[in-house]
Formats: structure tokens, sequence, C-alpha cells
């Protein structure tokens, strides 16, 4: 899957090469007015990043692929929903990446969700666009409703309560669906982690003491909601090289705990940094599993 984001992870580890540990704190405390240099920093991180990301998906993605005339199609019913899951998720984090970055820079609240927070939605559609021109796939307007799901789910929650209460996650296990149709879903971990709608599973993780106030619950406890599914060898029932494969596919819903890494008090900067990095990952817990074919299934530890 073409949309994934990485930069995150290079620039703490660049900063970490670079700092010591106060000054490493001094340079990720968010500013309390508008740092003008912090600001056009991530404003020409931001288009250097996203310009080389098209440029080198159009040559080194979309080449492999025939070009055609601007077309769109319709593939809401495929991979029961999951990569459209997918999507909410990547524009969700992006955009939460946009915003926290321009919160860094001591940019105001409106333009952090005008500029900031639409940054998965703007990249997205640029993405789609190029898909529009490749006779593999086309320009999705499912896959557009689902990026603007994810924008909203982050700028509804900060208009309603200045907070993120419930977060976006994502967690992963290999099948062994990826082995049957490796072209498609993979083949090994890193590639089956993107491709294998299989072993994912997208979380809505709700923080309990942001909804109910309780000095007798921890803080960082989340109640999570997933949905996954599973059976899937294509995008839906269909003929592969003039055979009709016959799938067992069916969606799964789950309930389980989560911890909220946010809500975790720590006074060091760069701990604070990493727990927003790896708050993206559902945490593996007991998990309760309903489906459409076999009813509840318990899972005593679940990824």
């Amino acid at each position: 899957m073409k949309y994934r984001w990485i930069h995150t992870c290079v620039l703490f580890i660049c900063v970490l090469q670079s700092f010591s540990q106060s000054k490493l704190d001094t340079f990720l405390k968010p500013s309390d007015t508008l740092n003008v240099s912090r600001r056009n920093g991530v404003v020409i991180t931001e288009a250097s990043l996203g310009t080389l990301t098209l440029l080198g998906l159009n040559q080194l993605w979309y080449a492999d692929y025939e070009r055609s005339k601007f077309h769109t199609i319709n593939d809401a019913d495929e991979w029961l929903q999951m990569d459209k899951f997918g999507h909410v998720f990547s524009a969700y984090q992006l955009g939460k990446i946009g915003a926290d970055v321009l919160k860094w820079s001591g940019v105001r609240k409106k333009d952090q969700l005008i500029y900031g927070a639409t940054l998965g939605f703007t990249f997205l559609t640029a993405v789609e666009v190029l898909d529009g021109y490749s006779a593999e796939w086309g320009f999705s307007w499912s896959d557009m409703a689902a990026n603007a799901a994810g924008t909203g789910l982050y700028i509804g929650q900060e208009l309603l309560w200045n907070e993120q209460r419930i977060l976006l996650k994502y967690s992963f296990h290999q099948t062994k669906y990826a082995s049957q149709r490796p072209d498609k879903l993979g083949d090994g971990f890193l590639e089956e982690v993107l491709k294998d709608y299989n072993g994912q599973t997208y979380w809505l993780s709700a923080n309990v003491n942001s909804f109910f106030k309780s000095s007798q619950l921890p803080k960082w406890l989340n109640v999570a909601f997933g949905y996954g599914g599973e059976g899937m060898l294509t995008g839906k029932n269909e003929i592969v090289d003039n055979f009709f494969i016959s799938q067992n596919r069916q969606r799964q819903f789950y309930l389980s705990l989560d911890v909220d890494l946010s809500k975790i008090k720590t006074n060091s900067r760069l701990l604070q940094s990493l727990f927003d990095v790896f708050n993206t990952i559902k945490v593996p817990f007991p998990a309760l599993e309903f489906n459409d074919k076999k009813g509840l299934k318990l899972h005593y530890i679940y990824f």
C-alpha cells in the first residue's frame, strides 16, 4: 500500500544524534508563540518530502503500469472495505502529524487545523489523482470519502473537545493467506504489514477518563473497538487467471483494552515524542471477537 509515513521517526533519529538530553528537551518543547524559523522549516520540509514522495511514486511505482486518460472507478465493495479503513487511518495520522508540528512551531490553533490537520487529505488526494491516470487503478470517490473521514475524525475532536479522546490505531498479525497470493498480499513480513488485509485490524481507541472522570481508573486506560476481515485472496470473489477463486470471506469485530501512551506522565520531551509515535499502534491485550461466520471467540492476546 502506497499510503504510509516515516519522516517522524527519521526526525527523532537525527535529533538524537545531534543534541544532548537538555538541548533535546528544549528543541522538542512546543513554542508558546510563533517561531518563524520552525514554521518555515516545517513548511519547507513537508513540501520537499511530499514532492519527492509523489515524484518517486510516479517514477518507481506507476511507471511499471500503463498510463491512461483520467478515469474513475468504483471499488467500494472490495476487500471488505479494509482498504478504506487504511485510507481513514493514513489521513488521520498524517493530519495529526501536520497539526502537531505546527503546534510545535507556535502556530495558532486555527491554522493548525486548516493547514496542518488537512495534510493527510491533501497528500492522499494527490496520490489519488496519480491513480486516476493509471490504467491499473483509477480515481476512487470512495477513497476520497475515506480520506475525508480520517481528516474529519481529527478536526472534529479538536473542535468538540480540544483533544483526541478517540484515537485511531492499527495492529497486524501474519496470516496464511499471503503465501497463497504473495504478489497481491505481500512477500515477507514488511510487505505483508502493508498489503495483507487479512492480518490488519483498525481500532477506535477511546480514553475512559476523558469521558468518565474517575480517580479509581488509570488515566491511560482505553477501551478499543476493532474491525478486520479474513479469507480474502482478491478484492472480491472474482475470476483470476481464468479461474474463479472461492473464498470464505468474513468480517470481524473486536472489543479490547488499550493504552493511551500520551496519558503517561513523564518530564522527558523525548519520551513524550516517542510515546506519540508508538501511540499509533494498538497495545496487545486479550480481545473478544465477533464474526459473521463463527460467532464469538476469545483471544487471550491479540495483535
